[in-house]
């Protein structure tokens, strides 16, 4: 019974986890002007910044750059609590498109 049972937990997390649609995918450009709204006040968010207004901030493009960053990731990384970051609830819209905006900032996507 607990071969099905967990049988069934990995056939559902595979198919939600590798399921995705175009409207599971985010817009980055609207995550780039989210990001400038919000998320700018801490960290920069743009390949022309330097380095974070907050310096334990990471920059997005560093953040985009991290080996094995994933939307996955950067997901469970936003509905997560940091000491050091405020506890911001994002919409799932939101944070679809900043996950977009992120991921685009990686150098292979700049080319």
């Amino acid at each position: 019974m607990w071969r099905t049972v967990g049988l069934a937990g990995l056939i559902w997390f595979a198919a939600t986890a590798c399921g995705h649609t175009q409207q599971d995918e985010g817009d980055a450009r609207r995550g780039q002007a989210f990001a400038q709204r919000v998320c700018a006040q801490c960290h920069a968010v743009r390949w022309s910044q330097i380095g974070s207004r907050n310096p334990d901030a990471p920059t997005f493009p560093v953040i985009a750059e991290v080996p094995g960053m994933t939307a996955m990731a950067l997901t469970v990384a936003l509905q997560s609590s940091h000491n050091a970051m405020p506890d911001l609830v994002l919409e799932p819209r939101e944070r679809r498109d900043v996950i977009a905006y992120i991921l685009s900032l990686r150098r292979a996507n700049r080319r």
